[in-house]
């Protein structure tokens, strides 16, 4: 498992080929990329900064990965998140699963990704040309995350 809080870019091939490394039992690989997008809920974004609690956020993100590892048969995750000053177009974040199977890999990574939206402690803050303003958490976010706690299907 690696849990990573950076401010520099990452190179999703090269993360993956090492998540992967020589292990043979690897029979899948299931991976999100978030990025930064230029407009949200209609306002034009023109970059955003995310800041994190040092030391608190890498816990956050180990204990869901742990969670994930007591549901499906991984054998290893990934979660790779930026910090920092982030333009448009830029990689924000990087979950990736390793497991025998595509199912396990799959809900793993969907799972991880719910759960950083709402329980890793990240702040952001877009820059508009209104000014700026911190961004609340979506009501989709806890609806993901609402659902994995009821064991429902995923949609």
């Amino acid at each position: 498992m690696t849990v990573r809080v950076q401010s520099n870019d990452f190179d999703v091939g090269a993360e993956l080929a090492a998540l992967r490394g020589a292990n043979p039992k690897v029979g899948a690989i299931a991976s999100f990329v978030g990025l930064a997008r230029d407009v949200n809920d209609g306002r034009e974004v023109l970059d955003l900064t995310l800041e994190h609690y040092p030391g608190m956020t890498e816990r956050a993100l180990e204990d869901i990965v742990a969670q994930a590892r007591q549901r499906w048969d991984i054998i290893d995750a990934l979660i790779v998140h930026r910090i920092g000053v982030i333009a448009p177009l830029d990689q924000i974040v990087l979950v990736a699963v390793t497991s025998l199977h595509r199912h396990d890999a799959f809900e793993a990574c969907r799972f991880l990704i719910d759960y950083l939206k709402t329980d890793a402690p990240f702040w952001k803050k877009e820059s508009t040309p209104q000014g700026s303003r911190w961004v609340e958490a979506r009501s989709s976010d806890e609806r993901a995350r609402a659902a994995w706690q009821r064991g429902e299907p995923r949609k």
